[in-house]
């Protein structure tokens, strides 16, 4: 099998900033007081390195006014995280402003993460820093869905040949994986990825024995909506839905007040299992009618003529097809089952934003204000009146980015201590 590479770099967009606390302690944040001093700096040192690693490079006084501490708690925070690697300080550009300008702090291109996503046609394997660089992107084909042990097996192959390259950074944090099914939150247990047919399969554990690297694993969508959250089209929306389709299916995450919705295992927002067609066809799931059944890339890319497409391909057969009465015929009848459980996303989490990513990011694209008008004509007109729609921005990059950010976890948590 062949494999391919390409490199490139996120966006780092600024976040919304939470206000300041007020009252007589300044250095300590609001929700650590009352707590040991060792649990403060903890916590301020994950805010400072949090702010700059999913907020971009900021200046000192940024920092300052953005967590309400002191200057000079900040610059001992910031000089904590420069000792430890992990971010790095820079002249500020020309300024106008009198006075000295504040140093930039920037998260660390030389702290990376291993990003994984096991899919029924390819296994990716990435490398993303701790400043967002997409160092590399390998995609290796497979032909046929892996088993786990496969997947495993390819994993390990494809991690060994980029030794070389992660010997040259400081510090490789551990693997972040993606996967198109249910993971159990408490042990990484893949309880079921019916197009990949894994029941049940310890496969994060397999991962982090075949590879000696500390392995996390999570739902590809539920990532997904956590990297459009933080870096690409829901940066500024608390509440949002992310809805994913690819080769191994049609799945979701969901953003409730900043956080993600998991449920009480993990398994939430299975949007792609939900009723659409009470006539339609058994899904790999057992049930009828799913989601995922009658929207589909592979229907899509039949209609099309095509055995496989990325993002950009696809975008483009359907702009040279569009008028062809088989593919419009295609696209209008997935919409329109989009539509029915984008209603019921609408209706049930009242959703700023719902982010559309893969093939329905290109379903999206190609009839501008069809899901609007049709979500608008079923949907609770209150739940539905300050609703946007929005393609995904990350592109091909988004599960690598959403997969590091799993990875990357435990650092941002406790930068001296992960």
């Amino acid at each position: 099998m062949t494999s391919s590479t390409d490199s490139a770099k996120t966006a780092h967009p600024g976040t919304p900033l939470s206000p300041a606390p007020t009252g007589p302690r300044t250095d300590v944040p609001l929700g650590a007081r009352g707590n040991n001093l060792d649990t403060v700096r903890r916590h301020n040192l994950g805010t400072v390195l949090g702010l700059v690693h999913r907020g971009g490079p900021a200046a000192r006084s940024k920092l300052t006014q953005s967590t309400g501490l002191n200057r000079s708690t900040i610059g001992a925070l910031v000089g904590e995280l420069v000792d430890l690697g992990l971010v790095v300080e820079s002249e500020p550009g020309v300024s106008n402003r009198v006075g000295r300008p504040s140093p930039v702090v920037s998260a660390s291109a030389d702290v990376v993460a291993i990003a994984v996503n096991p899919e029924i046609d390819a296994i990716t394997v990435g490398v993303v820093g701790l400043d967002g660089t997409l160092h590399r992107r390998v995609r290796y084909p497979t032909g046929h869905a892996p088993t786990a042990a496969e997947a495993v097996t390819i994993v390990s192959a494809v991690i060994d040949g980029l030794r070389p390259d992660l010997a040259t950074f400081a510090r490789v944090v551990g693997i972040g994986v993606a996967v198109p099914g249910l993971v159990r939150e408490a042990d990484g247990v893949v309880r079921l990825a019916p197009n990949l047919e894994w029941v049940d399969e310890p496969f994060t554990a397999m991962l982090a024995e075949a590879t000696g690297y500390l392995t996390r694993s999570a739902n590809d969508a539920a990532l997904g909506a956590t990297a459009e959250r933080y870096f690409g089209a829901g940066r500024a929306a608390y509440d949002l839905v992310y809805i994913n389709g690819g080769a191994s299916g049609v799945g979701a995450g969901v953003i409730v007040n900043g956080d993600p919705l998991t449920g009480i295992s993990g398994y939430a927002g299975e949007l792609g299992h939900t009723l659409v067609n009470s006539n339609g066809v058994r899904c790999h799931c057992g049930a009828i009618g799913c989601l995922e059944t009658e929207v589909s890339q592979a229907s899509l890319l039949g209609v099309l003529g095509l055995a496989s497409a990325d993002s950009d391909e696809l975008d483009r057969a359907l702009a040279a097809s569009a008028h062809d009465p088989a593919v419009a015929e295609e696209i209008d009848r997935q919409l329109r089952f989009l539509a029915v459980a984008m209603r019921n996303a609408t209706n049930v989490f009242n959703p700023q934003l719902i982010v559309l990513g893969g093939f329905l990011g290109a379903l999206y694209q190609i009839a501008p204000g069809r899901l609007e008008r049709l979500i608008a004509d079923q949907a609770l007109k209150a739940s539905g009146e300050t609703l946007a729609i929005a393609r995904a921005e990350l592109g091909s990059r988004l599960l690598m980015v959403g997969a590091a950010e799993l990875a990357f976890g435990p650092l941002l948590a406790d930068p001296a201590g992960a």
